[in-house]
């Protein structure tokens, strides 16, 4: 069967190259699409599409408060240029996240999530979630994937993140979770009196420290409560002395 979308930008060339790309697939059939919040919202609640490309920002409404005011909320990619809210929106329940500008192999992963994505309902909270996240401040929760679904992690019970690549890798007792999105970007999320960046790769869990020591180089570590040691900079050394810890 079929899957019905509709694209939502205030871009017409974007708007028509997304278009074109998703011609490619057979299995999708572009029903609509707008160039504005209010008609965005409109046409989605006529055309009941099961998967909608929505712009963050554009005329009118956020792409958040058209998601907000459905009554019947579909499947979400967001297509923006404002990574700063499509990590986090991602994160905390969209299906995916495009930045611009994309080409056909960043959409095919996408769809690629799409397919597991239908395969059950959409979580009735995710607009909330998403509408929550772009407000802006600490985050308390991550929200990761875990097999078809989504699970929360209190941010608190992570003991360190580590940069790895493009992503992010959460170390959470015995488990790692993968986030997608870059080391900076998430640490503008998290509560500074508690996630400190102690090297240009490492976030810590103030927390979840129980030394900073010295290797057996002389560099100084930070060993953690479930026994990793994460490298420390001589410059983040500075700063945590003025910290007092």
């Amino acid at each position: 069967m079929k899957v019905t979308a509709f694209v939502a930008d205030d871009e017409p060339v974007a708007r028509a190259g997304l278009r074109a790309m998703l011609a490619a697939f057979d299995w999708v059939t572009v029903v609509g699409e707008a160039a504005d919040g209010e008609g965005a919202l409109r046409e989605i609640e006529r055309l009941r599409p099961e998967l909608v490309f929505l712009d963050v920002q554009m005329p009118g409404l956020l792409g958040t408060d058209v998601l907000r005011r459905l009554e019947r909320p579909p499947f979400v990619i967001f297509t923006t240029a404002f990574s700063e809210h499509a990590v986090t929106a991602f994160e905390l329940g969209a299906v995916d996240y495009l930045l611009k500008p994309f080409g056909p192999g960043r959409l095919a992963a996408a769809m690629e999530r799409v397919r597991a994505a239908l395969g059950g309902p959409a979580p009735a909270d995710t607009f909330e979630r998403l509408s929550g996240a772009l407000a802006g401040g600490p985050i308390s929760r991550l929200f990761v994937r875990s097999g078809g679904t989504l699970v929360p992690i209190p941010v608190e019970r992570v003991s360190w993140f580590q940069a790895d690549g493009d992503y992010v890798t959460a170390h959470a007792g015995n488990a790692r979770h993968l986030l997608h999105l870059s080391l900076s970007r998430l640490e503008a999320r998290l509560d500074p009196r508690r996630f400190v960046r102690v090297h240009r790769t490492h976030i810590v869990n103030l927390d979840q420290v129980r030394a900073f020591r010295r290797d057996a180089r002389g560099n100084l570590e930070a060993e953690l409560l479930d026994g990793a040691r994460v490298p420390v900079s001589r410059a983040r050394a500075q700063e945590l002395r003025s910290l007092g810890r």
